[in-house]
């Protein structure tokens, strides 16, 4: 578990440093004047790795050791060009070439990136973030705690101020990556519960409501119930707002899918299909993240986090293909297919917001789909919105923090007829799986808004929720800088 922190003083970076890596794009290092600021020793091998280092279309580490202190320098390349949908904070890029140079995984490390602009340190902080994991369930003596210092420089050299916001945002998207490594057993909707407790514990102007188990019903939360109902440790949907001194009129709800493993129910997953389903929590956790981030950070706006936790379990009391649920919207669903349980739990999670907390616009994130993946890929999450201005902010923010985003169509009238029931309002899985997938599942989530005037944006992160093995946080630097621009 690594330590973060930053500074603006190379003599600070640099003390106790047991290896430094520079990060600067292929046309920084090639002019190398920014190297002035650094020993001359540690200027010259930078400049003779980097001559040495083509960054490729997706940057490049090199490394050497040095003859003085610190003892091991490593340079990270990135690309000079990007293309129209990827982030010009090449926030990826420097996630690989930290994560390629071993930096901050052991001892005392210090890295050094430059910026093509002083908007771009959010996204670069995250990044490496990013690539520095905090869980590990790995047995024996555990090493002394990595420690590493962060100094970002501008255009013109000079360096950049960490923000307190920026500072809070970064950390909390490892953490919410940390609760996707956990394993199933140990992150049930219990202890998930106890986390998120934990993790709001003594954060000004928030409130905190859970309701849990049967009591989800007298709240006319049938789909959350449903598919949880089974599991040794019941459903529950936990309520956390953040109300600031000083406020807007606005009222923002963040909703988050979070299935702490997922069998996909009496409709098994089969052939490995259950492997990594721990991960289907990812969108409450990005929520959880974001929520305390903005709380921490400061916000403007009221701002609500919904946690739809259940485990998609089998057992005796499983609901059933043919059950009819009866959900918060007052729509019933008909199930046929017990794996399609995400957009169960956020159609609850998301009127609730609208209906009950009044939110005037409600944002929802999920690993919802395996479409996702093929529609926009792993680093891209999906965006479905009734609001074409928030899908603009939505993809602008993602640009601009690295939390990278797509839009998907967003035509009810095409995808409706996908969920037809002669016996219930509709069905919770699609009739044709060629059409549009994706869209069809948000739409599923956005019906259960119809009546209400919310704004509605809908993230399917089941791609970009992971980088390699391990969560990534994603969302919550996408989440907390879109509410903070609304």
């Amino acid at each position: 578990m690594t330590r973060i922190r930053y500074t603006k003083s190379v003599s600070t970076l640099l003390k106790g440093a047991d290896a430094l890596l520079v990060i600067a794009s292929a046309d920084r290092f090639a002019d190398g004047t920014f190297l002035e600021m650094l020993p001359e020793e540690l200027m010259r091998l930078s400049l003779d790795l980097a001559s040495d280092t083509e960054p490729g279309d997706l940057g490049q580490a090199a490394g050497s050791l040095t003859q003085s202190e610190p003892r091991k320098l490593a340079i990270g390349v990135l690309p000079n060009t990007l293309s129209r949908h990827n982030s010009p904070t090449r926030a990826d890029s420097i996630r690989r070439v930290v994560s390629q140079s071993r930096t901050g995984t052991k001892g005392s490390h210090a890295i050094l990136v430059m910026l093509d602009d002083p908007e771009h340190y959010l996204a670069a902080a995250c990044a490496i973030s990013r690539a520095l994991s905090l869980f590990d369930g790995r047995g024996g003596k555990k090493p002394a705690e990595p420690k590493l210092t962060v100094m970002a420089c501008g255009p013109d050299d000079e360096p950049l101020t960490a923000s307190k916001a920026l500072q809070a945002t970064a950390e909390y998207q490892r953490l919410a990556a940390r609760l996707v490594d956990i394993p199933p057993t140990d992150l049930d909707p219990k202890s998930f519960h106890a986390e998120a407790w934990r993790m709001t514990r003594g954060l000004e102007g928030v409130t905190r409501r859970a309701i849990v188990g049967d009591k989800l019903l007298e709240q006319n939360l049938g789909g959350i119930h449903g598919v949880g109902r089974c599991a040794v440790n019941p459903p529950r949907l936990l309520v956390l707002t953040y109300t600031p001194k000083r406020r807007t009129k606005r009222h923002i709800a963040l909703v988050g899918k979070g299935i702490t493993f997922d069998t996909g129910g009496l409709s098994l997953k089969i052939s490995g299909g259950m492997v990594g389903m721990k991960t289907d929590m990812g969108g409450a956790a990005a929520v959880l993240g974001a929520f305390c981030s903005l709380a921490q950070g400061g916000c403007r706006h009221k701002v609500s986090a919904l946690l739809c936790l259940a485990e998609n379990a089998i057992g005796p009391a499983a609901f059933k293909l043919d059950d009819i649920l009866k959900f918060h919207s007052g729509l019933t669903v008909e199930i046929n297919n017990t794996d399609a349980e995400g957009r169960l739990v956020l159609g609850d999670g998301v009127s609730y917001a609208a209906r009950n907390l009044k939110a005037d616009t409600v944002l929802d994130i999920a690993t919802l789909t395996g479409a996702q993946l093929i529609a926009t890929g792993r680093l891209h999450a999906a965006a479905v919105t009734n609001d074409e201005d928030l899908e603009d902010l939505l993809v602008a923010t993602g640009k601009a923090v690295g939390d990278l985003v797509h839009p998907l169509p967003y035509a009810p009238e095409f995808y409706k007829q996908e969920f037809k029931s002669v016996v219930a309002d509709m069905r919770n899985s699609v009739a044709d799986r060629m059409n549009a997938q994706s869209s069809c599942a948000a739409q599923f989530v956005g019906w259960h808004l119809e009546g209400t005037g919310a704004k509605w944006g809908h993230l399917d992160i089941a791609g970009p929720a992971t980088v390699g093995q391990r969560g990534s946080g994603f969302g919550v630097a996408l989440l907390t800088e879109t509410v903070r621009a609304l």
